[in-house]
């Protein structure tokens, strides 16, 4: 993932910071507990598309 293109995203819920996963492929908002998917190199940004996080599955 692009640090310059991780800069500039941020969660379409919150509008706060996301953290590249990159053994996931996807990008996760701590904040939301939301996990939304890189595919073909092109995040998606859609909340609809997101993964929500489970309570123990932990976010560094």
């Amino acid at each position: 993932m692009d640090k310059k293109l991780l800069d500039i995203l941020a969660c379409p819920v919150c509008k706060g910071p996301l953290v590249y996963l990159k053994k996931k492929n996807e990008l996760v908002c701590k904040a939301d507990r939301l996990g939304f998917p890189i595919r073909d190199d092109i995040p998606v940004m859609l909340e609809e598309e997101a993964r929500q996080l489970p309570a123990d599955e932990e976010v560094s």
